[in-house]
């Protein structure tokens, strides 16, 4: 009897597998898919990535490759990171189709919006550092260089510092969401971090000091689109915990 009844135990937990399994390798798919065709164009797509650094630079100044297989495998891996960040949408869609069954209505209802909003807003730090932080940065960097000394960037240490840029903004610009969850959670509520509101702008700006040059521009720029998005989280966060008092 007992052998007669596991496997009707174990069913539900191996259709669980075997779709986990299904939508991780449409995932792998579609990545492989859109690498494919970024690395077709690995070294324009690695040329527009460093415009704003070739703008700045001295005149009859190019960027260089100190390790010998740089030149290919660099762009390559520029390549895949645009794959893999232009399959962002999908990656959450299978995602979200894996979870959502095991979600009530009004989960679905709370966690959908929050799924959409975190790729947006990501999305936008990482086009916000590139259009409005790179030209400050470079363009600080490169003029700071002493006399005698020529600006000639390694492209693979450039690929990594503009990855991590890309990385800190836009997790930077993750802060409504952040926030929204804290108070559906019940972790914290509005009212108590609108208490805390100037250890948050103080903590703002010392963590734009880190990700971003010395120079007071530039640290205001991030610091102040980061207090606008804590607001921002702040008012969409009373509505989300009259969702959970109402749940």
């Amino acid at each position: 009897m007992t052998n007669q009844l596991e496997p009707f135990g174990e069913q539900p937990f191996i259709s669980h597998l075997i779709e986990l399994r299904d939508r991780l390798l449409r995932v792998v798919l579609c990545v492989l898919l859109v690498f494919i065709g970024t690395a077709i164009y690995a070294n324009e797509i690695y040329q527009y990535l460093a415009e704003p650094l070739l703008r700045h630079m001295p005149k009859n100044s190019t960027m260089i490759a100190i390790d010998v297989a740089s030149p290919f495998f660099t762009p390559i891996k520029l390549a895949f990171v645009v794959a893999v960040f232009a399959c962002v949408p999908f990656i959450l869609y299978q995602f979200w189709g894996f979870i959502a069954p095991g979600l009530y209505r009004r989960e679905k209802i709370l966690v959908l919006p929050l799924l959409l909003a975190s790729t947006v807003l990501f999305y936008s730090g990482a086009a916000f550092a590139y259009f409005m932080v790179f030209p400050l940065v470079f363009g600080y960097l490169t003029a700071s260089a002493p006399d005698g000394v020529a600006v000639m960037t390694d492209i693979a240490t450039y690929l990594d510092f503009v990855l991590a840029m890309f990385f800190a903004f836009g997790v930077s610009f993750e802060i409504p969401i952040f926030t929204i969850v804290l108070v559906w959670a019940g972790i914290t509520t509005p009212e108590s971090l609108a208490e805390k509101r100037p250890y948050v702008i103080v903590g703002v700006f010392v963590v734009a000091m880190f990700l971003t040059p010395p120079d007071a521009l530039s640290q205001t720029l991030l610091a102040i689109p980061m207090c606008l998005l804590f607001e921002s989280g702040l008012l969409f966060s009373r509505f989300f915990i009259g969702k959970r008092r109402d749940r």
